[in-house]
């Protein structure tokens, strides 16, 4: 059996490709916290705020450009055949580099779901036209096709990454805290099953003490170090 290699990507990778992480003290849209609108209930009581945060945050990425770590992201997945990419974040950037296994534990900011007939799709469209959007089939209200504080994975999408964790013989944990679940428990269960972790970000995590290689930098100049060491970049 070929040896698979796995990458768990956060916030931090994309932060280098001027994508706020829309968390913390610098993420804060008018007086609200994500917390108080990423909720079905936020939702369900106000749709219209909630789809004028989403629309300013699709403005924002769709003026971002892939950064040299996502890259490099792309040349290990044409370099190693059995490697995949899970990602936590939503905005889509590492199918837009070129990577083509990514599993999107969040969902896509890029895709829409209507509450009405269930259609799912792609709507680039920014800025939105109408707030909040309808559904092209049916004119129902659409919801952004992420997972929302409260909600569950998607199923597929877990039980893949759960696989893929318990499988690989490495397994790099970069820009991420480790502190969201259950993706956080994925280096976990890799470290139990004999993988090698290596953690790449600026911070010390939740994950820094079971990795076998730690290195303090930002994304790109970490993947850099490690792959020009250890790979042959």
């Amino acid at each position: 059996m070929k040896e698979l290699f796995l990458a768990l990507t956060g916030a931090g990778i994309s932060a280098e490709s001027g994508i706020p992480t829309f968390r913390g003290e610098g993420g804060l849209w008018k007086q609200f916290r994500p917390e108080e609108l990423a909720t079905p209930k936020a939702f369900a009581k106000d749709p219209k705020s909630v789809w004028e945060w989403y629309d300013w945050r699709r403005r924002i990425i769709s003026k971002a450009e892939p950064n040299r770590a996502h890259l490099l992201l792309v040349e290990l997945e044409q370099r190693l055949e059995n490697f995949f990419i899970i990602t936590q974040n939503v905005d889509g950037l590492h199918q837009k580099a070129g990577s083509k296994k990514v599993i999107e534990l969040h969902g896509n900011i890029w895709r829409v779901r209507c509450l009405s007939c269930r259609a799912e799709y792609e709507l680039y469209e920014t800025p939105l036209k109408e707030i909040p959007p309808r559904c092209r089939y049916c004119g129902g209200l659409l919801r952004p096709a992420v997972v929302w504080f409260g909600e569950s994975l998607p199923e597929d999408a877990l039980t893949k990454s759960f696989e893929l964790s318990q499988n690989c013989s490495l397994f790099l944990v970069i820009g991420t805290s480790g502190m969201v679940y259950p993706a956080g428990y994925l280096p976990f269960i890799a470290k139990q099953r004999g993988a090698k972790i290596v953690e790449i970000n600026p911070e010390r995590t939740a994950i820094s003490d079971i990795a076998d290689i730690v290195i303090r930098e930002k994304a790109t100049k970490g993947l850099e170090q490690f792959l020009a060491k250890m790979l042959n970049f």
